[in-house]
C-alpha cells in the first residue's frame, strides 16, 4: 500500500518561501513520475508540476508557477519536495503530492497515488 504524507505547509507572507515535503512509503519514488497539484477554495484541482523519472528527469510546470516553484526528490529518503519562492496570495491552496503522474492530454494530468494535502496560505 502506497502512502504519501505531506508536510511543510502553513501561513506565509507574499514574497516569502516555503518548502513542502512528501514522504512516500510502500513504493520507491526513484523510478516513477512524481508531482504536485493544488486546489483553491471553490476551484477545481489544478496541476502544479511534474518531475519525470526517465534519464533526463525533465520537469514541466504550470505557467502560473514557472520560474518560482521547483520539484525535486531525494531517492535515499524516498521523499519528494516542492520549493515555492516568491509566493503570491493566489498561490493559496491545499497542495497535494502525487505519484504516478501521467499526462492525459492537452494540459491535463492525473495520478495514481495521492497525499492527504497540506494547506498553504499566502497573505498580502
Amino acid at each position: 500500500q502506497v502512502q504519501l504524507v505531506e508536510s511543510g505547509g502553513g501561513p506565509v507572507q507574499a514574497g516569502g518561501s516555503l518548502r513542502l515535503s512528501c514522504a512516500a512509503s510502500g513504493r520507491s519514488v526513484s523510478n516513477i513520475a512524481v508531482g504536485w497539484f493544488r486546489q483553491a477554495p471553490g476551484k477545481e484541482r489544478e496541476f502544479v508540476g511534474i518531475l519525470r523519472w526517465t534519464g533526463s528527469s525533465s520537469t514541466t510546470y504550470a505557467d502560473s508557477v514557472k520560474g518560482r516553484f521547483t520539484i525535486s526528490r531525494d531517492n535515499a529518503k524516498n521523499t519528494v519536495y516542492l520549493q515555492m519562492n516568491s509566493l503570491k496570495p493566489e498561490d493559496t491552496a491545499v497542495y497535494y503530492c502525487a505519484v504516478g503522474v501521467l499526462w492525459v492530454g492537452q494540459d491535463k494530468y492525473e495520478a495514481t497515488y495521492w497525499g492527504q494535502g497540506t494547506q498553504v496560505s499566502v497573505s498580502s
